[in-house]
């Protein structure tokens, strides 16, 4: 068996307008058994990790990279930060926000835009990347909007379980992406 490795280094990070691009994902599964379309938050959990410093639950995320397009990068966060592999199902937008950690000279104010996705979770690690230095805990809707560390994550999990409620009732129509918000898979 292989072991899996995090990339690590900003040499092949992507920059533009003065921001640092980041691909992240809100993993999700589904509870088994009858399930309520009406009531969406009762029937779904999202897969959350801690920040490398602790104390902060967040969704997993990370540089998107010039060798990879923004739905690779996300799905490689997933994997890394969150042991966890699945199946892209929608584009949930971008959000600007700031980051402390992330300033430097390519990005002197640290400022990042972040491109998410809803992973519906297929499969889940014993052993990961990250594991030593992330806990990874699965939040009912709710707990994960009080727990999440990020706002701007927030208005990503309030969009995507409000898209995901206005789907018609099967679980595969959720992969609407909207192509004309959507960053180019190119450099």
């Amino acid at each position: 068996m292989t072991a899996l490795v995090a990339r690590t280094g900003r040499h092949q990070q992507r920059y533009a307008e003065g921001y640092r691009l980041v691909a992240g994902c809100i993993p999700y599964r589904l509870k088994e058994g009858v399930f309520d379309f009406n009531n969406i938050e009762q029937n779904m959990e999202v897969l959350m990790v801690t920040s490398q410093r602790g104390g902060v639950f967040l969704f997993p995320k990370g540089g998107w990279e010039t060798d990879e397009t923004v739905e690779e990068a996300a799905c490689r966060e997933a994997l890394e930060e969150a042991g966890v592999r699945g199946q892209m199902k929608a584009y949930l937008g971008s959000w600007d926000f700031k980051s402390k950690r992330q300033q430097g000279y390519s990005c002197p104010e640290g400022l990042c835009r972040g491109y998410m996705y809803a992973l519906t979770v297929t499969e889940e690690l014993a052993s990961w990347p990250e594991q030593h230095h992330r806990q990874r805990q699965w939040f009912s809707v709710a707990d994960a909007l009080k727990h999440c560390g990020h706002d701007w994550m927030r208005e990503a999990l309030d969009k995507f379980v409000k898209d995901f409620s206005s789907t018609s009732s099967t679980a595969s129509n959720v992969s609407s992406v909207e192509e004309s918000t959507h960053p180019s898979h190119g450099d």
